[in-house]
Order: C-alpha cells, then structure tokens, then sequence
C-alpha cells in the first residue's frame, strides 16, 4: 500500500493557499491492506465549540511547538485516536483547503496498520470508523453541496456511510485523495 501511494503521489502537486490564516494538520489515515484499503475518519464530539457532531479526518490547530504542520497532524492524531506517530508513515500532503472557521487547513497521507487498535478521546471525538476505499471510488454520493469559497462555487459530493455523513471539508480533502491516488475524475467545479 505503501510503495503505491508513494508512486501515485510522487508526481502530484498539491495547491498551496496564499493566506495569513492559523493553521491546522490532519491526516487522511489510510490502513496498510492492498487488497482492501480503508480511510479512518472519526465523527467529533457535539460537545465541542466548532465542527461538533461533525465527520472529520484527525487533526487540529497548529500549537507553538509543532515544527511543522505534519507533526501537528501527527500529534493531533495521536491525542484523539490513540494512533501513535511511529505507526504511521506519512507519505506526501494534499491540497490545503480553507475551514468555514478561517483555519488553513494542511492533509497528509498516511499509511497505518490495519490491525492498530485505536481509542476514541472522549473529550473530542465521540467515534471512529473506517470506510473502504472502493465505496468512494463508485461515487455513491448521496447528495452534491455547493460550496462558495473564494468567489467560487464548488459542488462537493455527500456520503453516506451507515449513519455518518461525509461532507464539507473532509468531502473536500477526501476528493482530492481520490483524485490524486486514483484518477477517480470527480470534479468539483461541474454540478452533477
């Protein structure tokens, strides 16, 4: 799984914003089954100030002593699902995207072990739960959201997967995964 998404995402350039905004890592978690990769999301707390109740991907805000925003992913993801950074290898960032909260947000890919156990921080994530890769990639969307950002309108697909809705944001980054790793050709810029 590894050597495959080292080869997709060797030659992929991932769009930098311009913005003087606080920033935050996160990390599209992918387990290490070339037969049946997963992504691991995680549904955050309803108790918390913003995105609660909300589909993410682990991660948050950059702290002062994070060297780079990939520590910060690393180190968020450790905090909230338990997942240590020495089980993850990091293979290369996506695109950034912009929060609705003005948070410039920074994605990395990595590859963890499929058998980890993971725990859910009770103070910020309530779940965590893994969807396979090939129920993206038929673009089973349930809905399409357009989205304005930046005098832009994107039209990002909605899934459903048992009874989490991926949206927004993690919609965002997750189509930029499919894209990048698998040519997947869902376009955000055409209504469907």
């Amino acid at each position: 799984m590894r050597d495959m998404l080292t080869e997709r995402l060797a030659g992929y350039a991932p769009r930098q914003l311009a913005l003087d905004y606080p920033e935050a890592g996160i990390l599209v978690p992918v387990t290490d089954n070339p037969d049946r990769p997963e992504i691991i999301f995680t549904l955050r707390s309803a108790n918390l100030s913003t995105h609660r109740g909300q589909v993410s991907f682990p991660g948050g805000r950059r702290d002062p002593e994070d060297h780079s925003l990939e520590q910060t992913a690393l180190r968020e993801t450790h905090e909230e699902i338990g997942l240590p950074p020495d089980q993850i290898h990091v293979v290369a960032p996506l695109s950034q995207v912009l929060s609705r909260y003005g948070i410039l947000v920074t994605p990395y890919v990595g590859v963890v072990p499929e058998d980890h156990p993971l725990s859910a921080n009770p103070a910020e994530i309530e779940s965590i739960f893994r969807v396979p890769v090939d129920f993206f990639l038929e673009d089973r969307r349930e809905r399409t959201d357009a989205l304005s950002f930046l005098n832009n309108t994107f039209y990002v697909p909605c899934y459903r997967w048992q009874r989490y809705e991926i949206w927004g944001l993690s919609a965002v980054v997750l189509v930029d995964f499919l894209n990048a790793v698998y040519d997947a050709g869902i376009d955000l810029l055409e209504p469907r």
